[in-house]
């Protein structure tokens, strides 16, 4: 009778606590904003701090590009007033203006070399505008899937709970016919203690990748939300030479660093060019007691010394640098591809093994199990492994294809775009 009394109070506190955890799961998706994946991506784009950075850079080089067109400005300067000397007829200080006019003049080749550089510069940062992209598309739908199967880890726990009732149920209620143990209904009421804590685990995680994903759209989608949409499948078979030859051709990174190269090869030629001084050409007007005088001239600087050996020595580091760092990227990548396509190929692979036959007979376990447990055939050990079973299964199946999903995204930031 005592062993009763507890198993009844038992019951009691797991009914109390699943009605909270569905409460607080209830009013947890009352009021959710639902986003599809493209507008995430869309909001991620205009929200992102990265994106705002990158455009930053963006206007930086364009007005690198104006600075380095523009002309030298010439100078004026002027002095006048009254010395010692006197004017012998009036015996009044004579007063002396001098006005010098200047104008340096810079070598064309120069310029050009100095315009070719920002223009490289102001490519590059295009190119690391359509890589950071690139990487917060990928990051995005990372993110999503990530969420998405949360969402239906959170779905599963909550039908498996709801199955594991209906046997607790069952067990009562054969219990009270004589046809059940004490101990089947205590293991059946453990049973639902279990996936109540498992719902409320689901559901943790669930609010942890929420945030992440919101983090990546710089807080655009708010705490409470929810996503809608499915997870990728695999169209064809990715061919792994083709995927490389595509992103030697068009990868941002790759051309962000070509334009690097670019830059330093015209840095370089602007040092060379630099050995030949300006040239600045002067004019100067004075007058005093009436008399005038405009002298003009101009003046060179002569590298007798030291000829920018330094500078152009730096330049060609810089240069042989990027060189160095575009080549080791370009393997990278080549490298990357490859893992990436083995891992959609072998995600492709288990989530055959489940569509062409076992999530099927998993179904057809437990359905057999629980007829057997009805017509008594099979005991509740065999129907809770069952369940248990399918359950694992389920949720192999939907990480199968998050797994793939995000192996297709993270293919997808390797090539550069699809």
């Amino acid at each position: 009778m005592l062993y009763r009394w507890f198993l009844i109070l038992g019951l009691i506190a797991c009914a109390s606590a699943l009605t909270i955890t569905r409460t607080l799961a209830s009013a947890a998706t009352e009021g959710q904003q639902q986003y599809a994946l493209g507008k995430i991506i869309t909001l991620a784009l205009e929200r992102n701090p990265a994106i705002a950075g990158a455009q930053g850079v963006v206007q930086q080089s364009r007005g690198q590009q104006v600075a380095a067109g523009a002309y030298l400005n010439p100078s004026v300067s002027g002095s006048a007033g009254r010395g010692s000397i006197r004017d012998p007829s009036t015996g009044v200080s004579i007063t002396e203006r001098t006005v010098t006019v200047e104008q340096p003049l810079e070598w064309q080749g120069k310029r050009r070399a100095r315009q070719q550089a920002a223009d490289a510069s102001a490519a590059g940062a295009g190119a690391a505008m359509d890589e950071t992209r690139l990487n917060v598309v990928a990051e995005v739908k990372v993110a999503f899937y990530h969420v998405l199967f949360a969402q239906r880890d959170a779905e599963l726990a909550s039908q498996n709970l709801t199955m594991v009732e209906e046997v607790l149920r069952t067990v009562k209620a054969r219990m009270a016919a004589g046809d059940a143990t004490l101990f089947e209904t205590m293991k059946a009421t453990v049973e639902v203690q279990k996936a109540t804590k498992e719902v409320a685990r689901a559901q943790n995680a669930l609010v942890v990748v929420r945030a992440k994903l919101d983090m990546v759209t710089g807080s655009a989608l708010g705490a409470q939300f929810s996503i809608q949409g499915d997870f990728e499948s695999l169209r064809q078979e990715p061919d792994r030479a083709a995927l490389t030859a595509r992103a030697i051709e068009r990868h941002p990174t790759l051309r962000r660093l070509a334009k690097l190269v670019e830059q330093a090869e015209f840095t370089t030629v602007l040092e060379r060019e630099s050995r030949i001084p300006n040239v600045t050409v002067h004019g100067n007007y004075y007058r005093a007691a009436g008399d005038e005088s405009i002298i003009a001239g101009l003046s060179v600087p002569i590298p007798l010394w030291y000829q920018r050996q330094g500078e152009i020595e730096s330049a060609l580091g810089a240069k042989y640098r990027a060189e160095a760092e575009r080549l080791r990227v370009q393997n990278e990548l080549t490298q990357t591809i490859t893992q990436h396509v083995q891992e959609v190929r072998t995600a492709n692979e288990q989530l055959q093994v489940f569509e062409t036959g076992l999530l099927k007979q998993a179904e057809q376990t437990l359905r057999v199990a629980r007829i057997s447990f009805q017509q008594g055939a099979a005991s509740l050990l065999d129907l809770l492994d069952s369940q248990r079973v399918y359950r694992q299964t389920l949720l192999e199946y939907v990480q199968a294809r998050a797994d793939l999903s995000i192996a297709l995204a993270r293919l997808e930031r390797a090539v550069g775009g699809i």
